[in-house]
């Protein structure tokens, strides 16, 4: 048999009433965020709105800044392996130019012999 529907209203009251206690956790605390206990004092947000929000404030100017930073903190990690690669390779490029004309051909073929 199903209970009337004034009696789980009553149920309901008594359990959201303060001092009852609650079946699962013993007592009833108030509300999401009330949780029983003194309101906080002293202290204060301010909260500013998504919209209003500048989100590329100094973005340019803090990019400039933090290239420069960046790049003179770890120049000496990647130019020397930059520079040394830029040497041989056109090095290379030299040389197999050389070997692929007329006279890198005719010296590559007094070699054999």
């Amino acid at each position: 048999m199903r209970p009337s529907p004034r009696l789980m209203m009553q149920a309901t009251k008594a359990l959201r009433s303060a001092g009852h206690p609650d079946p699962k956790n013993g007592v009833y605390m108030g509300w999401w965020g009330d949780l029983g206990s003194p309101k906080q004092k002293g202290i204060v947000t301010y909260v500013l709105s998504p919209n209003r929000q500048d989100p590329m404030a100094g973005a340019y100017k803090n990019a400039i800044f933090n290239v420069y930073r960046r790049t003179y903190h770890q120049i000496l990690y990647w130019l020397p392996p930059m520079v040394l690669g830029y040497v041989l390779m056109s090095w290379a490029t030299e040389k197999n130019h050389y070997l692929n004309s007329k006279p890198g051909r005719l010296e590559a073929a007094e070699e054999e012999e």
